[in-house]
């Protein structure tokens, strides 16, 4: 009887226009929410650490959810499970409104959060992926490039949160723009530098230590930054360049190089006899055999120069280092020095002739009378 009572109490009695029945009932929605919710989050957190510790095929997916369900907002949780008890009381109708707007912002706050850390952990990765770490150079373009999403991802929900309460964002989207473009035309040699950095950074025609040629600059890359790369050349100098015009010019990359192709020159006299012309090409072949880490291609006689029979021998190095080529380079060539002396074969000197012709008979009289008249001339005179 007493229990009645109180239950018609409870719905009898009104605060701010509400029964104390449907309030206790939106306070027992809301924490049974709240309890919901925060031991859904811990099981699939405990779920995917479980899977990510079991197998590496999983691992990554299982941590990379892992770290994105750590950036849940507990804040945002409590805020969910009132509007969840909210929606359960008898509301005016200018409240219902509100009730939808603080919805869209708990979601757009909490999709912001979850897309913060996926930036990091995709930055993170790409830098453990390309062997940046906290002992090698930072990457200036990951951290930038990091830093342009983020401010993109808070931008958007900022405008999409103030689309929803009403305010007119068109105005400012258009005053975005205007003053955009009017800080790339101000900052635009700077931008592309920082444009070209970013290039640098996904499509990778060189990382720090690799040795390149560009232009008339040979050296090894030392750091890689925002505006410009910086070389350390192999005269000992370091060399700057703007990224943007490193990446206009041609860029050889020697670090994938495993092997070098070699093709050298050389002529020998015209009066070498056909047989021992011949002879001289099976006997590069053989010095070439004979050397350690090299692979004979061809030795041929190529063709007739001005003052020599010339000669084309090509071959492979094994190894790609440059020092090793001309210690290799340098064996053949003495080697076929004493060859070639032991075949009786000279090699070509080049050979300059100066051909003088002698004037006719009738030229040199004319020439005699010529000198004569201008004797008699001056001897009058």
């Amino acid at each position: 009887m007493d229990f009645a009572r109180d239950w018609t109490w409870l719905h009898s009695e009104a605060l701010w226009g509400m029964s104390a029945a449907s309030m206790l009932l939106a306070a027992a929605a809301a924490m049974g929410t709240y309890l919901l919710l925060t031991l859904t989050l811990r099981w699939a957190q405990r779920r995917v650490r479980r899977h990510d510790e079991e197998g590496a095929a999983r691992g990554g997916a299982g941590g990379l959810l892992a770290q994105l369900l750590a950036g849940t907002s507990q804040l945002l949780i409590v805020l969910a499970s009132v509007l969840v008890g909210l929606g359960l009381l008898d509301l005016p109708d200018r409240w219902h409104g509100r009730v939808g707007q603080l919805w869209f912002l708990a979601v757009a706050v909490q999709i912001g959060l979850w897309g913060s850390r996926a930036t990091s952990v995709a930055v993170q990765r790409y830098r453990q992926h390309h062997g940046v770490g906290a002992t090698g150079q930072a990457s200036a373009s990951a951290t930038l490039m990091s830093w342009g999403l983020r401010t993109l991802l808070w931008v958007t929900v900022l405008l999409a949160i103030l689309s929803n309460l009403g305010v007119n964002i068109t105005a400012f989207i258009a005053s975005l723009g205007v003053g955009g473009v009017a800080v790339a035309l101000a900052l635009q040699n700077i931008l592309g530098d920082l444009f070209a950095s970013m290039a640098i950074a996904v499509d990778k025609p060189f990382e720090v230590g690799d040795f390149i040629v560009v232009g008339g600059v040979a050296g090894t890359v030392q750091q890689v930054g925002v505006k410009t790369t910086r070389i350390k050349a192999l005269s000992g100098e370091q060399v700057v360049m703007g990224n943007t015009d490193l990446l206009k010019q041609t860029i050889n990359n020697y670090r994938l190089m495993r092997e070098r192709r070699i093709v050298f020159s050389f002529g020998i006299a015209h009066s070498t006899p056909a047989d021992k012309a011949e002879q001289v090409s099976r006997t590069v072949a053989e010095i070439i055999r004979a050397v350690p880490q090299v692979r004979f291609d061809r030795a041929h006689l190529k063709g007739f120069g001005a003052s020599s029979l010339d000669y084309e021998v090509v071959y492979i190095v094994e190894d790609p280092g440059f020092n090793v080529y001309m210690d290799i380079q340098q064996r053949i060539n003495l080697q076929l020095l004493e060859r070639l002396r032991a075949l009786d074969v000279q090699l070509a000197v080049p050979v300059s002739r100066l051909q003088f012709n002698s004037p006719p008979a009738g030229a040199q009289q004319a020439d005699v009378l010529a000198q004569a008249a201008v004797a008699g001339g001056a001897g009058r005179a």
